[in-house]
């Protein structure tokens, strides 16, 4: 197989995190500098840790993914970001209480250099939240400007060869996509118009593709999945890529779905509900909010299962989806599953899952990934959707023609074929 031309990562690679004072932010941010000290390790990253099959097995060619595909090198990352707090990394780090002190002050002295740029924000859109360190302007487009300047600053200041922008900001009330995301030129005049149908994400969004840069979509929030912004990331070869992390329970049904459908088990309903008290957890609260984030975890499980095909199996599913705003708990989420399944016969059973985890921890490396992969596809010349890295996501994105894939362990196969397309190397059919 032909190798594809590949730009070298020479230089700075510039991230920048909308929401960059967040708990998912100021967690992926520490991590990866505490691993290119040396003092931590990248527990939960593909680029750093997972190795790659190539050839025949019986070659027993398992190389790590990060030695022969050419990523950009950790130690030429340079962070960035917005936020609505003024508070530096370092501070925000401490206020998330996900990490250790003695890890988070192992790299204080590169934190407290990360302060944020002022924020573009709407209460309308976040209603739980009270930016103070936020951007002023008469409309939308005066923000899409700000943007673009402080984007074109940083590149400048820190003396970086490429950028990437990705949204670790919180979820946004939920926006169906409407006329004005289908056409850019709609798009543009709607923000000009400083209409209510333009959510401060979406500045983020057409500010950062304007730049050519790629964008990298963490949340629900509609965003760049809309044609509007599918467009302009062709016209400007950018890689676009989202939405919303998958991390703890929809990575789970990812998981125990295709288990269901592989033995033909039939299944009767699937209750989750989550207990989760950081900044995410405040936000969620509110029914806007939710609704966004309830669209984006209902849509894996009818995608795998297929019901249309098997209506005697999954026709009639009951999927219910809760979020409880729970303080004492912090950033360690809790998810409990119940799962009515039935087999031979149709007698019925039930798995129980319950899943003590940690949001940032779990995010954080996908965040680490996302970056160096699409960092990757634009050196590659890719533009538009990357399929590919659906693996990352609870709602990939695709286009009106595509149908999104789900199955954890088909995105998984998809997202190595990839790789070895870049390098050259023939596809596997299989997981390695």
């Amino acid at each position: 197989m032909e190798k594809i031309q590949v730009k070298d990562a020479k230089g700075k690679l510039g991230v920048l995190v909308v929401g960059v004072g967040g708990a998912v932010a100021s967690t992926f941010i520490v991590g990866t500098l505490s691993v290119r000290k040396g003092l931590s390790k990248p527990i939960g990253s593909i680029t750093q840790l997972a190795t790659m099959r190539l050839g025949k097995r019986n070659e027993n060619r398992f190389p790590k993914i990060k030695d022969i595909v050419p990523l950009a090198d950790l130690n030429d990352i340079v962070f960035g970001g917005w936020d609505i707090f003024e508070d530096n990394v370092y501070e925000a780090a401490k206020h998330a209480e996900v990490l250790d002190m003695k890890d988070v002050d192992g790299v204080k002295g590169e934190l407290v250099q990360i302060k944020p740029m002022k924020a573009v924000f709407d209460q309308n859109f976040v209603k739980r939240l009270h930016g103070t360190w936020v951007k002023e302007g008469k409309t939308k487009w005066d923000f899409v400007a700000q943007v673009r300047q402080d984007i074109r600053d940083f590149k400048a200041k820190n003396n970086c060869d490429r950028m990437i922008v990705i949204w670790c900001g919180s979820t946004e009330v939920y926006l169906p996509m409407g006329e004005v995301h289908k056409d850019l030129a709609k798009l543009e005049q709607a923000m000009k118009d400083n209409s209510d149908q333009i959510a401060p994400s979406m500045v983020y969004a057409y500010a950062t593709v304007s730049e050519g840069i790629p964008y990298i979509n963490g949340a629900p929030n509609l965003t760049v999945d809309m044609p509007a912004i599918w467009d302009l990331s062709k016209q400007k070869n950018v890689p676009i890529c989202g939405k919303d992390f998958k991390t703890g329970q929809t990575m789970l049904k990812t998981v125990l779905s295709p288990m269901i459908k592989t033995r033909m088990l039939g299944l009767s309903g699937w209750f989750s509900t989550n207990i989760l008290g950081n900044r995410d957890g405040e936000v969620l609260d509110d029914p806007g909010s939710f609704k966004t984030k309830e669209e984006s975890k209902l849509s894996v499980i009818g995608n795998i299962l297929q019901p249309e095909l098997y209506p005697e199996l999954y026709g009639d599913v009951y999927h219910k989806v809760r979020i409880n705003y729970y303080p004492p708990r912090k950033d360690n989420k809790e998810g409990w599953d119940n799962i009515d399944i039935f087999g031979w016969m149709g007698y019925p059973m039930q798995l129980k899952v319950d899943f003590l985890c940690r949001d940032s921890i779990l995010a954080a490396p996908l965040c680490l990934d996302l970056v160096l992969f699409t960092d990757l596809a634009q050196r590659c010349g890719f533009s538009g959707i990357q399929t590919w890295l659906s693996f990352y996501f609870k709602s990939p994105m695709t286009d009106f023609q595509t149908v999104a894939e789900h199955d954890l362990f088909i995105q998984y196969i998809k997202l190595k074929n990839t790789l070895r397309q870049i390098i050259g190397e023939d596809t596997v059919d299989f997981i390695d």
